[in-house]
């Protein structure tokens, strides 16, 4: 425990899960990992073979199940061996790849589900002006440019990650590799290092969900105002379900971080059981939710099926 700094050429996850617990936590890991496999791969084939699924919105719901398939595998394959096979030492690259990985789908998804917010509003609020403003290209420029700010902004990430120094210990007390815990863990106490936690908290997290709740919150008024009763049963149908899909996305996440901001004691086991649930349970329920909530969705895959029971 003296201050020498150590050579650390790998980490060790030391996934807190009781025995037994074990099982169930691999079972339900493994259910959720191809469920949200099998559904999102499902919604992306669903959109392409449908030339009538191209336009904006559904570009941005088979987008955001290329987001959610990235999540999942990100994570979960390794949760996984660390559980079932024992197998939790992680190379250094490898984990700095993975935090820079996740934060970058994260920080995606939380952008798209702001922009999707940002469609529905123009949808509702000028839709005659919505054809012009909102085309495929513009989705297309939005995605590459929000994937090019996010690249930029976390290469700091495997800058600051390759200025820590241990002293102490290379053991991460979770079922993944974390940035703040490897600054945690470190014997570098350089404020500057908490800098991209911070700041990708405000930019990536309190922005973009400040932004989507006020677009939404604008609808709802607009909504009110509609005379037609089926005008404003479409307008709010169509809204709940992005409601519903931003809400299991930041809900988790804004409790994994503000607990332990605000001083709440919670244990290793049930911080590792929230992460992965805020993580994986969206990437499962999305296309769930899009696929009973969407008509055009629900449709064409009902279609789909039933010309290959009708083909066999």
């Amino acid at each position: 425990m003296n201050n020498a700094t150590i050579s650390v050429s790998e980490f060790i996850l030391q996934c807190a899960i009781e025995s037994k617990q074990k099982t169930i936590t691999i079972c339900v890991l493994a259910f959720i990992y191809c469920l949200s496999m099998f559904g999102n791969l499902l919604v992306i084939v669903i959109i392409i073979l449908n030339p009538q699924l191209h336009v904006p919105m559904y570009i941005c719901i088979s987008t955001l199940a290329v987001i959610d398939l990235a999540n999942g595998s990100i994570l979960i394959p390794k949760m996984l061996s660390v559980l079932l096979l024992s197998s939790p030492v992680v190379p250094y690259a490898a984990c700095v790849l993975q935090i820079f990985l996740f934060l970058h789908v994260e920080e995606m998804e939380s952008f798209l589900l702001a922009f999707m917010a940002f469609d529905r509003y123009v949808a509702v609020i000028y839709p005659l002006q919505y054809p012009s403003v909102i085309t495929n290209k513009t989705i297309a420029i939005a995605v590459l440019v929000l994937n090019m700010f996010a690249i930029i902004f976390n290469l700091q990430i495997p800058i600051f990650v390759s200025e820590l120094s241990f002293c102490r210990t290379n053991i991460l007390p979770f079922c993944f590799c974390d940035y703040a815990t490897m600054v945690h863990v470190s014997c570098s106490e350089d404020p500057k290092y908490l800098i991209p936690i911070t700041s990708g908290l405000v930019v990536y997290g309190v922005f973009p969900q400040a932004f989507t709740l006020l677009s939404y919150g604008r609808i709802a008024i607009k909504a009110l105002r509609i005379s037609s009763a089926g005008g404003k049963s479409k307008v709010f149908s169509t809204c709940a379900t992005h409601l519903l899909v931003v809400g299991l996305f930041y809900g988790p996440l804004s409790l994994f971080y503000l607990l332990p901001g605000a001083g709440v004691t919670i244990t290793r086991e049930t911080y590792n059981v929230m992460f992965i649930l805020g993580n994986a349970v969206p990437s499962m329920m999305n296309p769930i939710i899009y696929s009973f909530r969407n008509k055009e969705i629900n449709k064409s895959i009902r279609k789909l099926f039933t010309r290959k029971r009708l083909t066999l």
